[in-house]
């Protein structure tokens, strides 16, 4: 080999018992590279071969600033994790986690191998639901530059406005209490849950206001009940959107500290 042939690292998708079944032949990931698997110790890493050039330390900040790289190469993970959870329950590594050979993928295992086999006893059997509530809140009065009625005095107008907080404050309430009472009611029909911060609306680029972003792992024989739960209350509220994903391979427990929960 020479001197200046590139070199290629290890690319990290997933941590998983052995297979049992084979992933599709045609499968690819991040780069276009077929994952493969490494056994050590009983637990088999899912790795891909990436150039060094792309993602090795440097570059690979650099690349995390490009918003097309990242979209491309979360897309490339995602799919390899995806395949992966049709066959198994992986435990899902973080984008972009890269070593510089087998050694270094074989090290990382030995060195975290009572969390992952923790997490994988998690993860067996189970799959990730996400469901999030938004408020759709009503049009403001700025799109109405012309109402049908004037105010006739300030009081009018102070009412007029006091009026349309209560209606916003009530919404809010309604919106609050329907979203504790649907995560507890799921919460009933899950293994373990977690509950983010809601979404920023500029980032997600979703309608309406987020009042519950929440994620359940489920069984998988129990998944067709979940899901059936989540549409019956779809149409409870008629101000509030009710968003149902999934299902994923379980991104949001694999930590240890997966007690964040309500």
């Amino acid at each position: 080999m020479t001197t200046d042939e590139p070199r290629e690292l290890r690319y990290v998708y997933a941590v998983c018992h052995p297979l049992g079944a084979p992933l599709q032949a045609e499968l690819t990931g991040v780069t276009g590279a077929p994952p493969r698997q490494l056994e050590h110790r009983g637990l088999v890493a899912v790795v891909g071969s990436v150039p060094e050039r792309d993602f090795a330390e440097e570059s690979l900040r650099a690349h995390l600033e490009d918003l097309d790289w990242l979209t491309e190469t979360a897309r490339a993970h995602q799919n390899v994790i995806a395949a992966l959870t049709t066959v198994t329950s992986p435990l899902p590594l973080r984008l972009a986690t890269v070593f510089r050979d087998d050694s270094g993928v074989r090290l990382m295992m030995e060195q975290e191998e009572r969390r992952f086999r923790a997490g994988l006893d998690r993860l067996a059997g189970r799959v990730e639901w996400g469901v999030k509530v938004y408020v759709e809140e009503p049009e403001t009065p700025a799109r109405d530059p012309a109402p049908a009625v004037a105010p006739s005095s300030g009081r009018d107008y102070l009412r007029r406005r006091r009026a349309e907080r209560t209606t916003r404050d009530d919404t809010w309430r309604r919106a609050e209490r329907f979203a504790q009472e649907l995560h507890d009611e799921l919460s009933r029909h899950a293994a373990h849950t977690r509950v983010h911060p809601p979404q920023n609306p500029e980032l997600s680029r979703a309608s309406g206001m987020n009042v519950l972003n929440a994620a359940y792992l489920v069984e998988r024989s129990g998944a067709e009940e979940f899901v059936e739960r989540v549409d019956a209350t779809k149409d409870r509220e008629p101000d509030l959107r009710v968003e149902l994903t999934g299902p994923w391979a379980g991104y949001s427990f694999t930590a240890d500290d997966e007690e964040g929960e309500t």
